[in-house]
């Protein structure tokens, strides 16, 4: 198996992994708060991220190199400021599973991939490109189908768009300073970033439910472990044996693997009107990444996040 196919085959298992997280994070959100859900699933995912580091650093002789780059005040600095983003994205899916379905949440969410070049054109004063222009009226085409099925637009939903608004402004910020730092260690210092908020949000929020009931630990560890830091590497080692437009047209996926997951967890069903407005959203996606030659890489989508 080439290199590349292999990378392909990473993405895609990534992909369907944070597909997979939001009908567990609709389950969770029955029995935690958002603010908690998020401080215990981001502790575990750092905690599990520094072997990890540590491993990789250790095979190339550069312990010395990754220990010299995770002191530098630049950054924790700039892990701060994307994971204060990072929370906006991960709460707002949250709160919105709350009272929205996975599926709708999962193709609303997919917005931040059409939102990403709106975003650099109001902030950086691009042109518009044409393809652009065709995926936004689909993208809104699409909401209204998944509105119109799910019954009337309720507040779940508009909490969804508010997280595809933000997760859109941390990939744009992800972009100004990604090459700044390691990738692991700058992941690390994002995931921390949002460990320490979220604890504080929680401590604020509700501070007589901090702790999980028993039955909610083995879906926090799949997501701390699993759909966080696990992601985190394999889409690592996956993108440097695939483009970036490639892995974006892969992450476009990760809506039909959300519906597919929500339908074998926890039964939720996809009707006409749905998957008509779905295979919108997801068409829009695709069209967007078409607007840049060569697209950002993500990381994880908030996953319920990624």
């Amino acid at each position: 198996m080439s290199p590349h196919v292999r990378g392909m085959l990473l993405l895609v298992l990534v992909t369907a992994i944070w597909g997979s997280t939001f009908a567990v994070v609709k389950q969770l959100t029955a029995e935690l708060p958002p603010s908690v859900l998020i401080a215990w699933r981001f502790l575990i995912a750092t905690l599990a991220l520094l072997p990890m580091l540590l491993v990789q650093r250790s095979k190339t002789n550069a312990v010395g190199e990754s220990l010299t780059s995770a002191a530098r005040p630049s950054l924790w600095r700039d892990g701060f400021i994307l994971g204060a983003w990072l929370i906006a994205g991960y709460g707002t899916q949250t709160v919105a599973l709350q009272t929205t379905t996975a599926n709708r949440a999962a193709f609303f969410t997919a917005l931040s991939v059409v939102l990403v070049p709106v975003w650099l054109v109001t902030t950086q004063r691009r042109r518009m490109p044409l393809t652009l222009w065709v995926a936004l009226p689909l993208a809104v085409a699409g909401l209204g189908l998944l509105s119109w099925e799910g019954g009337a637009f309720v507040v779940g939903d508009a909490w969804a768009i508010a997280c595809a608004v933000t997760y859109a402004a941390f990939i744009v910020t992800l972009e100004r300073m990604a090459h700044r730092h390691q990738p692991l260690p700058f992941t690390l210092a994002q995931l921390a970033g949002v460990t320490v908020l979220a604890w504080v949000w929680a401590f604020l929020a509700t501070p007589g439910q901090l702790m999980p009931p028993p039955d909610a630990w083995l879906p926090l560890l799949y997501l701390g472990v699993v759909a966080t830091a696990v992601t985190t590497l394999l889409q690592t080692i996956g993108q440097r044996h695939v483009s970036a437009a490639e892995a974006s047209l892969i992450y476009a996926l990760e809506p039909v693997t959300a519906s597919l997951f929500s339908f074998f967890l926890i039964g939720e069903r996809v009707g006409l009107r749905g998957f008509m407005g779905g295979a919108l959203v997801v068409l829009a996606t695709v069209l967007s990444t078409k607007n840049d030659p060569q697209p950002h890489a993500e990381l994880p989508t908030p996953a319920a996040e990624d």
